[in-house]
């Protein structure tokens, strides 16, 4: 079971301004708890197209992060939440090569394969959160259908 420490920082979505921040944070983050550089890199990738989803789809959101602890491994979990009109087709929107345009063109399958643990929560009508954590060294896997 992961612990966390609580939510350690929290940044609005509101502008390509706001996308910078998330990408400076997310990399001072992941430096302090000791990923290395490519680590780093697949991180701030994987939030950087999350919270662009988040303001061109989303109208705008928020991001949260949380150091977290699994077996004595630390991690840094993101939350991208907002409250759009939702993903439609969800299994679409996850599938290789698929990309509504504007962003890196990795789509959300992209963003999956950058980070161990991927979650997404979406309404039609009611909005989108994208759970992110990546562990600075992968730990074993907590349970056989994973």
């Amino acid at each position: 079971m992961d612990t966390a420490a609580g939510v350690e920082a929290r940044l609005p979505i509101r502008s390509d301004m706001d996308l910078v921040w998330v990408r400076q944070h997310v990399r001072q983050a992941a430096a302090k708890l000791g990923f290395s550089l490519v680590d780093q890199t697949k991180l701030v990738t994987a939030a950087s197209e999350l919270a662009r989803n988040t303001l061109v789809h989303g109208g705008g959101g928020q991001m949260e992060t949380d150091q977290v602890t699994t077996g004595g491994n630390d991690g840094l979990r993101l939350t991208f939440s907002d409250s759009g009109p939702g993903i439609p087709d969800l299994d679409r929107a996850l599938s290789d090569g698929y990309t509504s345009g504007g962003g890196l063109g990795m789509g959300l399958g992209g963003a999956r394969r950058l980070v161990h643990d991927f979650t997404v929560e979406t309404v039609p009508g009611s909005g989108t959160s994208v759970r992110v954590t990546s562990w600075v060294s992968r730990p074993p896997r907590l349970r056989e259908d994973v």
